[in-house]
């Protein structure tokens, strides 16, 4: 499932970005919401491989009970999350979507991948959907919309666990997710973080006290 998925990735998440990009550049403005996934329609947006690889360890490792998912598309990255969790005995991965089409296309993945029992996927606007969360959560995954990154990072951060990971792929030349990366790099924000150069850069955090 997961090398269909990723061969998916490959043929259609290029063609995707550039439709959204010649559509900014004639609107001469960066756009998110519906607007942007309007235009991405149903490509997955999936992660690099390595990646998603990434995140499994870190799960792995973490021990994690709770995983927080901001950005599900199809499934590929929440699939390697999802089976961290199986993997270390069991636990919640919370994930959201907008778009009700693609929520419905990963829900089968999960179900193909025999991980469904471990996913709350939520359908909406994510500063809403993760909105009601418990604490203790162990690790946050941020790969939705980029001008949302802090915002949810505000939202979720006072569930955190002790010790929990903040894992952020990034994007080039995006200026919101410069903004991002600057705030926790910035030993203020209270935050550790390191870049690692795993596709177009991947920023881990976990809390400084």
């Amino acid at each position: 499932m997961l090398e269909r998925l990723r061969a998916q990735a490959d043929k259609e998440d290029p063609s995707a970005r550039a439709r959204r990009q010649e559509h900014e550049r004639t609107l001469g403005a960066t756009v998110y919401g519906q607007e942007r996934a309007d235009i991405y329609g149903g490509a997955p947006l999936a992660i690099a491989a390595e990646v998603g690889r990434l995140l499994y360890v870190l799960a792995v490792s973490r021990r994690a009970h709770t995983i927080v998912e901001f950005g599900t598309s199809l499934g590929y990255s929440t699939v390697h999350l999802a089976a961290a969790l199986s993997d270390v005995g069991g636990g919640s991965l919370i994930t959201t979507e907008l778009s009700a089409d693609k929520a419905k296309a990963a829900i089968a993945n999960l179900t193909d991948a025999g991980l469904r029992d471990l996913v709350d996927l939520r359908v909406g606007d994510a500063l809403h959907t993760l909105g009601r969360l418990g604490a203790g959560v162990d690790l946050l995954f941020l790969d939705g919309w980029n001008n949302l990154y802090r915002d949810v990072l505000e939202l979720v951060g006072p569930r955190l666990a002790p010790g929990a990971l903040v894992v952020a792929d990034m994007s080039r030349g995006d200026p919101e997710l410069d903004h991002y990366r600057a705030y926790v790099l910035d030993p203020s924000s209270g935050y550790v973080s390191i870049e690692l150069p795993l596709d177009e850069g991947v920023v881990i955090s976990t809390r400084s006290t």
